[in-house]
């Protein structure tokens, strides 16, 4: 009996040790005992071409509605060029120049002061969707568009998450919607590719709960969950664009983030078979890619002609750490792409922002890191291959 009591003290004891070395999970930063290669990353291999960036950005509605034209500049090109410059970045593509005057604006302040080394897309002036002639207003936009300079046209997830028939509080309205028939089109008939994001990582439709491997980022950003409500689920959405895609064969289409699906490779291969003007690039998405290296690196054999080199790069401040424009961004990317190191992470930040894992590279061989740092965007672009 006394010999019970004391394991029953000892064992409470134990626990309340336990109990007061207890760390909040926001708090927990384990660093790792693994003694594993760390490649040294002295630049890319090849010129670079980041496909996704984001320079400028416009004030917006709740359901993402942009309510003018008018651009701000989360950048000033001076301050961008020496990263730049160290990672060997040729050309970085700013995605969302707005459209009209904000469009025209972008163009003056980075492809104009500073040719080669910026590019600018527009967007569609989703806010005048209510408009009966929206087809012909917005046709004229984009041949507007292209003559300020434009090099493609940027689809927010606003279409198929967020607008709605009715500005307040209507029925979401479908990707393929026919009303945007002649705007891909027109992409089609000006040569100018759309990147298109129209769905978030497959956790964001789960319930925010104790088994969602992004807890801690959507218990950070609570709307960036579309759990639930009246929003379509990431299987609706996929194929209401890949319809699209069907329709339009003759315009070329970027599936942004890995085709907003990295953690299925086998679903955008699908796509990719299916439809041979869709294209993906890798932004954001290397948290993804990373952690099935051998998957990946069958997926960029495979694809190696139709995979973009992007980061969704912001300047610091604006966004997410894992998207601060910088040298160690690049620096992981490249050493993702390029080596075979195990175990390292995914983004520049203290605590993983998007899950708890980490990443490994998938060594890809000269011929392809070519053509996805550079010569599968150039084509796209209208640029000279390397």
């Amino acid at each position: 009996m006394i010999a019970l009591m004391r394991r029953r003290i000892f064992l409470s004891s134990a626990t309340a040790a336990l109990a007061q070395q207890s760390v909040p999970i926001e708090k927990f930063e384990p660093r790792s005992m693994l003694k594993a290669k760390a490649t040294p990353i002295n630049g890319p291999a090849f010129p670079v071409i980041d496909f996704h960036a984001h320079l400028s950005w416009a004030a917006r509605s709740k359901n993402g509605v942009a309510l003018t034209g008018d651009r701000t500049f989360i950048a000033e090109p001076k301050d961008l060029l020496p990263t730049m410059d160290r990672q060997k970045l040729k050309t970085v593509v700013n995605l969302t120049g707005g459209y009209a005057n904000g469009l025209k604006q972008a163009v003056d302040k980075f492809d104009k002061a500073y040719p080669g080394r910026f590019l600018t897309m527009t967007e569609p002036a989703w806010a005048l969707t209510q408009d009966p002639n929206y087809p012909k207003l917005q046709g004229d936009l984009l041949n507007e568009a292209k003559r300020n300079g434009a090099c493609g046209l940027k689809v927010l997830k606003t279409l198929g998450l967020y607008l709605r028939s009715n500005i307040s509080d209507g029925k979401l309205i479908e990707i393929d919607d026919k009303r945007f028939d002649p705007l891909w089109d027109a992409c089609g008939q000006l040569k100018i590719p759309v990147a298109i994001h129209v769905s978030d990582p497959i956790a964001f439709f789960l319930p925010t709960d104790r088994f969602n491997e992004r807890f801690e980022e959507l218990n950070n950003h609570p709307d960036w969950s579309f759990h639930g409500k009246d929003f379509p689920s990431n299987d609706q959405l996929l194929a209401a664009r890949n319809r699209v895609f069907a329709r339009h064969p003759k315009t070329q289409f970027v599936g942004l983030h890995v085709g907003n699906f990295a953690e299925d490779l086998a679903n955008v291969s699908n796509t990719l078979d299916n439809h041979p003007n869709f294209h993906v690039d890798i932004a954001a998405r290397v948290g993804e890619l990373g952690r099935q290296p051998r998957a990946s690196r069958k997926f960029f054999d495979k694809y190696q002609d139709r995979i973009l080199f992007g980061t969704d790069a912001v300047p610091n401040g604006f966004e997410t750490p894992q998207q601060i424009f910088g040298d160690q961004l690049y620096e992981i990317y490249y050493r993702f792409l390029e080596t075979t190191d195990e175990y390292f992470n995914y983004a520049p930040a203290p605590v993983p922002p998007q899950g708890r894992w980490q990443i490994y590279g998938i060594g890809l061989p000269q011929g392809i890191l070519k053509k996805v740092y550079h010569n599968n965007a150039a084509k796209l672009l209208g640029l000279t291959r390397i």
